[in-house]
């Protein structure tokens, strides 16, 4: 298990997953809403998504969301949400919102190709107006299978013995907590997000422990 440890920690696997930004206040005429952006997140990453509000007492959106390191090789790096954010708190300025994606990712490299399935759970407080907003944002990044596929350069140069198959990790997950800010146009948004990240024992952080992300959202009927 140590070349697989050490194989994860290299690789930085677990990577913290920063959602999509919405100002709440402005989205009550909008259906769709499409967004892009870029982050710095263990490396530089693009991403791109789509959401659709449904037509609920609470507010809730439901999104899909495709982020791609950059790099050559278009599917070498990649990784996929599904989900939603739900408003619990729905003041006219103050809002609590909660998010809930499932997570699919892949890396590969000359060493080793790997799959993972995670979860991500996030909590939102904020406070929106039509043309701003402020929050803060705590989540919880958990990667629960991994899948391992390593090449013949692994096994014979590092680790000959080491077995491919799915993974159960014990510690494959991050917490994250920071702010998220965004100024509105009449259809558009553009979002900020940046915070820190731990491991889930609270004792170590990733090699670079900060996230920063700029979004656009476009919003339509």
């Amino acid at each position: 298990m140590k070349p697989l440890i050490i194989t994860i920690i290299a690789l930085g696997l677990f990577q913290t997953v920063k959602g999509q930004t919405i100002n709440w206040k402005t989205i009550d005429s909008s259906k769709h809403i499409v967004t892009a952006g870029f982050a710095w997140d263990y490396s530089l990453s693009y991403s791109a998504g789509y959401g659709y509000k449904l037509n609920t007492k609470l507010p809730i959106v439901l999104s899909l969301n495709f982020t791609k390191a950059s790099g050559e090789n278009l599917l070498d790096d990649f990784k996929t949400k599904i989900g939603g954010q739900i408003v619990l708190l729905n003041q006219p300025t103050f809002k609590g919102i909660i998010t809930l994606n499932g997570i699919y990712r892949r890396f590969e490299n000359d060493l080793v190709r790997l799959q993972n399935i995670g979860s991500e759970v996030k909590g939102t407080f904020g406070y929106y107006k039509p043309k701003w907003l402020v929050a803060c944002e705590v989540g919880f990044d958990k990667a629960i299978l991994t899948h391992f596929k390593h090449s013949d350069t692994y096994k014979k140069d590092i680790y000959q013995n080491v077995k491919d198959g799915w993974y159960e990790p014990a510690t494959g997950g991050n917490f994250s907590y920071g702010l998220q800010t965004g100024y509105s146009f009449k259809k558009s948004d553009i979002t900020l997000n940046f915070g820190k990240v731990i491991t889930q024992d609270f004792k170590t952080t990733p090699l670079i422990p900060f996230y920063l992300r700029l979004g656009y959202n476009n919003k339509f009927r």
